[in-house]
């Protein structure tokens, strides 16, 4: 296959992914996955190895990649079939986030590959609305599904439906949001077939063998820039919800032999509250880091990741065991292991990796029962680190969480809320030759009553500059003027305003003068 074939092989695999998403997302009747884009799509080869993936969020598509072979090898797929599930020990990140898997056959039956989708869903019938509570196992965590069958020779199953319904507080939406998934695997199994059945099954396995061989010369290549040795880094999480605090993420990268070995001992051993994550979350934000590295060109498909190895102590933080809760370690552990990442290769890349980002997704969840049952979940950007390039973007989401804001318009066409204030806070950005980038201010009043959860990070930690660069500002949560800790679940009363100030990125360089 020459190159300029090869070339169109990744743009016509890839563009499967991108039309599924666009299904979905106009298919969705939720605010998060049609106005914030809390969703991911991708295309894997029969044994689940990934083959591309549309950019969508980080967290997604990493975990998936790291976890979908074991899912594939142990389920009997047939044409027409649908797997649902969202177990974090079973391939998933958290509860909220449900995957549907959609195996591909050919008309001689033979299997093709899978079409998988994962879509953030605000409530999955978690103890507080949003289901994002502040919790100590898995199982306050909301309902577990591990793979089952939704739909069987082409056929929904009324009775698994009328399950996940029964864990939702607002059916009619909650089968909306299934309905578009089921959609867009739809959409995404006859894009694959047409493209698979053109082309020959033969030439489609050598294009698919060629695309991954070519996506591990380029991230070998670009890791030859990282000098031979050992790299360290240690950060740390402000706390764990539960009364546990300081709880430290370290790692150390050993490159050798073109090739990168990312290890985690020393991190914190598993938490009483939810800031644990599975491995393949850990696998998310490290694999994430290195495609950073690589050219903007380098397809989205496993060869990436071939050069790239981890191994994480079992029961720490970042590997952890059933059934400890997990519901902030997929939003908030995500952000300080990509941060302890770059940290370390900081030492062996100067110039090249910026100073920390805000490091949070700023999760706030909240619902009650105005007018009828309401979730809400949403995330916050905030300042990105500045670089020897140039200062940090502001207000802007970074890192693991991809998803846009909710636009004010919308929050309070659905919801019983007012924005009152929704603005860049200036001078939040680390200060130095090149300034962080700024974080941002947004104020809801409550019309109604509400019961409100905050998973926060960043509150005490501030975001580290590189350099010489001063550390961004830490972020502040509010409720009618009084501080609230970083993580945290109240009731909120008509009249109530909530305040979150979103942490600064980091500076870069010492300052003139």
């Amino acid at each position: 296959m020459n190159a300029i074939e090869l070339s169109v092989f990744a743009s016509r695999i890839s563009a499967i992914c991108d039309e599924m998403g666009a299904v979905l997302r106009r298919a969705a009747l939720s605010p998060n996955i049609k106005d914030r884009l809390d969703f991911s799509c991708a295309v894997f080869d029969t044994a689940g190895r990934l083959c591309a993936q549309a950019a969508h969020i980080p967290v997604h598509l990493g975990s998936m990649a790291y976890a979908m072979e074991g899912i594939v090898r142990n389920i009997a797929w047939r044409p027409g079939d649908t797997v649902i599930v969202n177990d974090p020990y079973l391939g998933g990140t958290h509860l909220p986030d449900v995957t549907l898997i959609t195996p591909v056959f050919l008309q001689d039956g033979e299997l093709a590959g899978f079409v998988v989708n994962r879509a953030h869903h605000a409530d999955i019938g978690a103890a507080t609305p949003g289901s994002m509570p502040i919790s100590r196992s898995l199982e306050e965590e909301g309902m577990i599904i591990p793979p089952t069958p939704l739909v069987r020779a082409g056929r929904l199953d009324e009775t698994v439906m009328a399950g996940l319904m029964k864990g939702s507080r607002n059916a009619a939406q909650a089968h909306g949001d299934y309905a578009a998934q089921l959609s867009a695997n739809r959409c995404g199994a006859g894009r694959l077939t047409a493209l698979v059945e053109g082309m020959g099954r033969e030439a489609f396995a050598e294009a698919l063998g060629a695309l991954n061989d070519y996506a591990e010369r380029l991230a070998l290549a670009s890791l030859t820039d990282i000098p031979d040795g050992r790299y360290a880094f240690r950060d740390v999480m402000d706390d764990d919800g539960a009364g546990t605090r300081d709880l430290a993420i370290a790692v150390r990268i050993t490159k050798g032999g073109g090739r990168v070995a990312v290890d985690f001992s020393g991190t914190a051993a598993q938490a009483p509250g939810n800031v644990n994550c599975p491995l393949s979350v850990a696998a998310a934000a490290v694999f994430y880091v290195f495609r950073c590295l690589m050219p903007a060109h380098t397809p989205a498909c496993a060869g990436a990741f071939r050069p790239i190895t981890l191994t994480a102590p079992e029961g720490c933080l970042v590997n952890a065991r059933r059934p400890a809760a997990v519901a902030a370690g997929n939003v908030e552990t995500s952000m300080r292991i990509v941060d302890a990442v770059l940290g370390a290769l900081a030492q062996a890349l100067p110039g090249r990796i910026p100073a920390a980002s805000q490091g949070t997704m700023n999760n706030i969840a909240m619902g009650g029962e105005h007018g009828g049952a309401w979730d809400y979940y949403e995330t916050l950007g905030g300042g990105m680190g500045a670089g020897a390039r140039g200062p940090g973007p502001g207000a802007v989401h970074s890192h693991m969480t991809n998803t846009l804001n909710t636009p004010v318009e919308s929050a309070e066409m659905h919801f019983p809320l007012r924005i009152r204030r929704y603005a860049i806070r200036r001078g939040s950005g680390g200060a130095g030759r090149h300034a962080g980038g700024d974080g941002l201010v947004r104020e809801y009043e409550f019309l109604a009553p509400a019961t409100v959860t905050l998973i926060t990070e960043r509150r005490r930690h501030r975001p580290w500059g590189l350099d010489g660069g001063q550390p961004g500002k830490a972020g502040r949560n509010r409720l009618n003027g009084s501080e609230l800790p970083p993580k945290t679940v109240f009731e909120a009363r008509p009249g109530d305003r909530l305040c979150v100030a979103t942490p600064g990125g980091g500076g870069w360089g010492r300052a003139p003068g």
